[in-house]
Formats: C-alpha cells, structure tokens, sequence
C-alpha cells in the first residue's frame, strides 16, 4: 500500500487517517495543535505540526510528503472573524514542496459551495459559478492545483454531518429562515471517508466527483423531523420569498466508484 500524507486531521482527517491505517496504509497526519500530535501518535500516525500561512509554512513540510505517494488535502478556508486569510495563497505556496517530492497524486477536499445557488440539478458537468468567498477561493485552488505537476482529484463534498455535528443544532429554535422548500444536500462523516478511499483504491485520479448523500428532502421538512427525534426546540421558516436551493446529484460517486451510500435518510 502507498503512503499517504493527510494535511489537516481534524473532524475528518483524523477518523480518516484512522481507517487508512486500519485498510493496510501507513499515514502521515498534520496538526496545528501541539496537543493533538500526541493524540495521533498514540494512533500510530506519523504526526507533524504544519501550519500553513499566506507567504509561508511552520512546520517541516518536506518531512510530512518525505515517501508518500499520494497527498490528502483537507483544510478549510478561514474566511470568518477578524482574522481572514487568503487560502489560494497557501495552497500556491505548498505546490512547489509537493512538486519536488515523492508525491505523485493529490486529493483535495472541497465544497459544493464551488457552484452557484439556483434552483437546478447540479453534477460535475454544471459550470461552477460560486456566490460566496468560500467558494471562489475553494474554486480557485481547484484550478490552481490542476495545473500543477502532479495528478488531481477533487471531492466536492456537501453539508458535513455526523454523530457529533448536525447543523439542525444550530437551527434549532431560530425564527425566519430562509429557503424552506429548498432542497437538503448533506454526507454523512462515514461517507466522507469511504469515498476518499474508494478514490485511493481505484486510482480515480484527475476527475472531479460531487459527494452528497441521494436524499433531498425539503429543508424545513428535514430540520422539522430531526429536531422532534433530537428533542430540540422546532425551528421557523419564513414563506415570504420563494425559496432558492440547488440539487447536488451524486450518480457519478455510485457509477464512476461503485460507492453505495452507507448513511442516507438515518442522518
């Protein structure tokens, strides 16, 4: 089995790293936290602390790529709060450490929030046109490191869920929201992972694939339903302007990859 770099073990990364080990991989994991490298050691992670920066790199970048083939990005812009930055230009500065390393594939995690919100069924064929800073700067790293000279993948990935984290949390008992009749476009945590290593074990390289779990109900008909099982307070939609949502279809993920969906309607 090839190594593999994973470059950001948070909520993700880590359960991931964890269950590449457990398929017969050997992982290299980063952490910005001094505290969590013990933590991933103690999983048997070769673990490093790399912060990445606008103009430059903490950490021992050329150590975490040293002799792995394929190289997991998965680190979210930090586009809110005071201290906004500018992803593009960490993602420009890592590319040239990658080109001069064994690293041979990257697999970069993205969002959906690439393409624009309308009311259209969306797949890799639909032209992204993002309307929001997340998603042009996610976009724009897309291309960035396309035209780099390695070979990439892209996973769009929807609204993240899992046991530990349910947006209905942060809905819950909120009055006026918007787009009630729009379309749910969530994957479930082991979703997530599984198409990851769909993607690694089937040598999916150079494509595009969008991961959303094939269950769309209404928003308010989802939110509803999953805070009366959650026990939490309802939340209110308001009905005063037509609702705007966008359907992210996954028929590539479960033709291109054989995936089948592990966690559908029990999210």
């Amino acid at each position: 089995m090839p190594q593999i770099s994973i470059l950001g073990c948070g909520w993700l990364g880590f359960p991931l790293a964890k269950t590449l080990l457990e398929n017969g991989f050997s992982v290299k994991g980063s952490t910005t936290s001094e505290e969590k490298l013990l933590i991933l050691k103690q999983s048997g992670i070769e673990s490093y602390t790399i912060i990445l920066k606008e103009d430059h790199i903490v950490g021992d970048f050329n150590a975490f790529l040293e002799n792995s083939e394929i190289l997991i990005i998965d680190i979210p812009p930090k586009l809110r709060g005071e201290h906004k930055e500018n992803f593009v230009s960490k993602i420009r500065n890592i590319i040239p450490f990658i080109e001069n390393s064994s690293v041979t594939k990257v697999l970069f995690i993205s969002s959906t929030a690439v393409y624009k919100d309308e009311n259209a069924l969306i797949d890799e064929d639909t032209f992204p046109d993002p309307d929001t800073e997340s998603g042009k700067q996610l976009l724009e790293s897309e291309l960035v490191l396309s035209q780099a000279d390695f070979e990439t993948s892209i996973i769009r990935f929807g609204g993240l869920i899992g046991d530990d984290r349910h947006p209905v949390r942060f809905l819950s008992g909120r009055k006026n929201i918007e787009n009630p009749n729009a379309p749910i476009n969530l994957i479930h945590q082991e979703d997530c992972i599984g198409i990851i290593i769909s993607v690694v074990k089937l040598h999916a390289w150079n494509e595009i694939f969008n991961a959303v779990a094939p269950f769309h109900p209404t928003r308010e008909e989802y939110y509803v339903k999953k805070a009366v099982a959650l026990g939490l307070g309802l939340p209110e939609f308001n009905y005063s302007n037509s609702s705007v949502g966008k359907t992210i279809s996954s028929e590539k993920i479960q033709n291109r990859l054989k995936y089948t969906f592990k966690r559908i309607t029990t999210f």
